[in-house]
């Protein structure tokens, strides 16, 4: 039913010219991108010394769980700031095929349903395809180990190494960075700590979403009780939040993601916890304590005093982590003091429109805590500012750099990554493609808002599905719907019908309007309501 509505909409796009058949070319012309992931965005494989076996490890679906355990769960070295394997024969390794793609396109290619859910940069690789960028040539990836810190000076020499290498295989020109959520902290400790390295090589780097002040409320309540990297069924098939947990806890590039308790917050990002305490006399009280970022640290330490978990048959014990703490607040202190160098233009992405957890609150007046270290088992809950759902707006938006400039596109953390707003700010700034004289990138969110709306239920063997969504559209192209349009609204209908499965009575249906208003102040916009109905046999 879901797939009728994507064809509708795909039909009414292309009739609008929103979207044009794919042409294989190449642009000869076109200077480098290098894209850069942010945390569990690589494809990572467990290296077994003894056996020279080699697997992935992230992210896979079948025995994901328990490879998981075994083969990536960590400690931290604090003499060397590297988070290593439990097991020593074990060692980390992200695949380099396809020029460092692979490792970022789909982060699970053997996974046939749902794919979408680890979906990395392959929207971006297919579409930047499309405008003539070439693997190998003029598009590469650079996956890492995202467990490490995002100063690790084996990751930043591999970095530098991955810069000469694109610059040399494109013949001598600069490189576009483009980075993605932690991608962005790791780019700015790399243009901090080898600044030579990165001002001999970059010309543009592209931030999304990058967590520049951290992810306060994300990244508070991952400490408490864990993550995880999907939702609904799939977690059924996958790792489970408490495993994932584990590993986090030993894990630097996350305490790095903490939010910054020196930035000047416009809304603060508190801990909160509803206490029961006993006066002088004996009687219970009830109240609501409040922490700072900095005073949090007592609470999550409390937390998690007693964690532990049970490896190849040994007890080990995994606290919140001040030896990794104290290394986060000295890559704190790089990323604030680093400095973009003159010739290297910045421009900054940020999601926007979504309830992003930022205050964490546990218990409630009616359910105290009575013991911290139960609070992991506790079900938090937020109070919410503007962002993706991970990265509050404010924090994406305090880069500390001289953007040339700073635009906020609609969507979640991830899937902003293959917004089509996101593409036209790319291409603009890449200057791929033909080009557009009526683009102004600052302005593309406000000159093409999206309206999307969707309900579905079942009731008696009846499943409905309704779709509604809108399109501003500016074109300069000559043969627009506004022509057939004669300046009245244009109503047209589409209409789709199949069957479903192998019994010729259930079928699924769906049909759609569409009306196309007048031209107006060089605005054309498009409003389509559309209705799947499924019935069971």
């Amino acid at each position: 039913m879901a797939v009728l509505l994507e064809e509708i909409v795909k039909s009414v796009e292309l009739w609008l010219k929103l979207i044009k058949k794919p042409e294989t070319y190449v642009d000869p012309n076109l200077d480098p991108v290098l894209l850069v992931p942010g945390v569990a965005g690589s494809i990572l494989n467990a290296v077994h010394e003894d056996t020279g076996k080699e697997e992935r490890v992230w992210v896979r679906i079948l025995g994901a769980d328990a490879k998981f355990r075994t083969d990536l769960w960590s400690f931290y070295d604090p003499s060397s700031g590297e988070t290593v394997c439990f097991d020593p024969k074990v060692k980390i390794k992200v695949p380099d095929e396809r020029n460092g793609l692979y490792a970022i396109d789909t982060l699970d290619p053997d996974m046939i349903i749902g794919c979408d859910s680890v979906y990395y940069f392959h929207d971006m690789i297919v579409e930047m395809t499309k405008w003539g960028f070439q693997e190998g040539k003029t598009l590469f990836g650079f996956g890492y180990d995202f467990r490490q810190s995002n100063r690790l000076p084996e990751t930043l020499d591999l970095l530098a190494a991955k810069l000469e290498a694109v610059y040399n295989a494109s013949g001598g020109k600069k490189i576009n960075l483009i980075s993605h959520s932690m991608g962005g902290l790791l780019v700015k400790c790399f243009m901090s700590l080898r600044s030579d390295i990165f001002e001999k090589y970059v010309q543009n780097w592209i931030a999304i979403a990058a967590p520049f002040q951290g992810a306060p409320g994300y990244v508070t309540s991952t400490f408490v009780s864990g993550m995880s990297f999907v939702n609904g069924w799939r977690e059924n098939f996958f790792i489970s939040k408490w495993s994932m947990h584990q590993l986090l806890i030993e894990c630097p590039s996350i305490y790095e993601l903490m939010g910054s308790p020196d930035f000047d917050w416009q809304h603060i990002p508190l801990l909160e916890v509803w206490r029961e305490k006993l006066d002088a006399d004996g009687n219970a009280h009830k109240m609501l304590e409040s922490y700072s970022l900095k005073e949090s640290v007592e609470i999550l330490t409390e937390s998690l005093s007693t964690n532990m978990i049970l490896h190849d048959g040994m007890d080990i014990p995994l606290p919140f982590n001040l030896e990794i703490l104290k290394w986060a607040n000295e890559t704190r202190e790089i990323l604030k003091n680093a400095k973009l160098p003159p010739q290297v233009k910045f421009y900054n992405i940020y999601a926007t429109g979504l309830e992003t957890p930022h205050t964490v609150c546990y218990g409630d007046a009616e359910n105290p805590v009575a013991d911290l270290q139960k609070l992991r088992y506790i079900e938090p809950k937020y109070v919410y500012v503007d962002g993706d759902g991970t990265v509050p707006v404010e924090s994406a938006m305090a880069d500390g750099l001289d953007a040339v400039a700073r635009i906020g596109v609609p969507g979640e953390h991830q899937r902003v990554l293959r917004d089509h707003r996101l593409f036209r700010s790319l291409k603009h700034w890449l200057k791929a493609g033909d080009p557009d004289p009526f683009y102004d990138p600052l302005n593309d969110y406000v000159i093409l808002p999206t309206a999307f709306e969707v309900e579905s239920h079942v009731d008696k063997g009846l499943q409905v599905a309704a779709l509604k969504e809108e399109w501003e559209i500016i074109s300069n192209d000559q043969n627009k719907p506004d022509e057939l349009c004669n300046g009245k609204p244009l109503v047209s209908s589409i209409m789709l019908s199949r069957v479903v499965g192998d019994c010729p009575s259930s079928r699924a249906e769906a049909c759609a309007t569409v009306i196309v208003h007048p031209q107006k102040e060089g605005k054309q916009h498009v409003e389509l309501n559309a209705l799947s109905v499924s019935v069971d046999a």
